[in-house]
């Protein structure tokens, strides 16, 4: 009864409003009667354009703006069923999903917000020491988006910066996750203790974006297209679709964004590794799969990636997919296959 109220509830979404929670302090979450928005771009507003390419992405679902207790987390959501929440890395939104969900929506009630800082979620004052885009911050927002949908418990897959926020929700709320899929990533504090020269050239970005600003902000700012696009040309072409292509320039394109982006990374490199440091014999006791990039760097630079994942949780299983970085988006068929067999486990 009590789930087919849950589902219930998350079809008719709960309707009201509140202002936008902009603290970076970490409270409890608040009662699932917190306001959902709908969002309803009018004609001729500037959102309906893209609002309609998204619509046309993800047919079926809603979108929606829900308030937490420290942002205001664009979301869209669809389908029946037990629940999946789908996080996004950078610098995508959760279009990055658009291959994927609307089929896994066929039997899960899927939830696929955009992270505080990214896409079209607010973009909440620093903190100090950055806290406010910790990985534990970023995950109470997505811990309160589900309460807010009605659901106490959920599987998780993250790609990217959101498979950091997914392993941080793991272990933070292991009561609320069930199972936990992560795409081509390893812990944070396990990167960061095996930089090398190579490792360092390949993955610039982390050490650049961690400048103190307005530093990397600037030049970032100076040519956003032509920074995104060093990203996404790494995928065979084609394969980052251009309406998705178009849609993370345009939010990439606000300056608060970048900057956000740039507070996510200057929080991995600080206050998340504080944290990972403090629990680091913690393990995650929910099942985890693991998909890694066959042309990614992974195995090049820590072996075999499921052995590391090993000394971090329980329970652990995974596969090499035949792609680059951008799992979900240049594989989407094998992706739905391996999260539909791990969900029925």
């Amino acid at each position: 009864m009590k789930a087919k109220m849950h589902r219930r509830r998350f079809l008719k979404g709960s309707l009201g409003v509140l202002a936008a929670g902009q603290g970076a302090g970490l409270l409890p979450p608040e009662p699932a009667a917190a306001a959902v928005q709908q969002a309803a771009p009018q004609p001729g507003n500037a959102e309906a354009g893209p609002a309609a390419a998204r619509a046309a992405m993800f047919p079926g679902f809603r979108e929606m703006r829900i308030e937490t207790s420290g942002a205001a987390i664009q979301t869209a959501a669809g389908g029946s069923g037990p629940a999946v929440l789908l996080l996004h890395g950078f610098p995508q939104t959760h279009v990055m999903w658009h291959k994927v969900a609307p089929r896994l929506a066929e039997h899960y009630s899927v939830v696929a917000p955009d992270l505080r800082g990214y896409g079209d979620s607010s973009t909440p004052p620093d903190g100090q020491n950055h806290v406010a885009y910790s990985k534990r911050a970023m995950g109470q927002d997505m811990a309160e988006v589900m309460t807010r949908l009605g659901f106490e418990r959920f599987a998780v897959m993250g790609h990217d910066r959101g498979a950091r926020v997914a392993t941080r929700m793991a272990l933070d709320y292991p009561d609320r996750v069930t199972k936990l899929a992560v795409l081509d990533n390893l812990p944070t504090r396990t990167m960061y203790r095996n930089v090398t020269k190579e490792f360092a050239t390949q993955y610039y970005h982390w050490f650049f974006r961690i400048q103190p600003a307005p530093f990397p902000e600037t030049l970032i700012q100076n040519s956003v297209e032509f920074y995104i696009g060093t990203s996404f040309n790494r995928a065979p072409r084609g394969t980052i679709t251009d309406a998705a292509r178009a849609e993370y320039l345009r939010c990439y394109s606000n300056p608060a964004v970048i900057h956000a982006s740039c507070e996510d990374y200057r929080a991995g490199a600080g206050v998340d590794l504080e944290i990972d440091e403090a629990d680091w014999a913690k393990k995650i006791t929910c099942p985890v799969l693991l998909l890694w990039a066959q042309r990614g760097n992974l195995e090049r630079f820590f072996g075999d990636p499921l052995a590391v994942w090993k000394e971090k949780a329980l329970d652990v299983r995974g596969k090499r997919m035949p792609t680059g970085h951008y799992v979900a988006e240049e594989a989407p068929d094998e992706t739905l296959a391996e999260f539909r067999a791990f969900l029925a486990a």
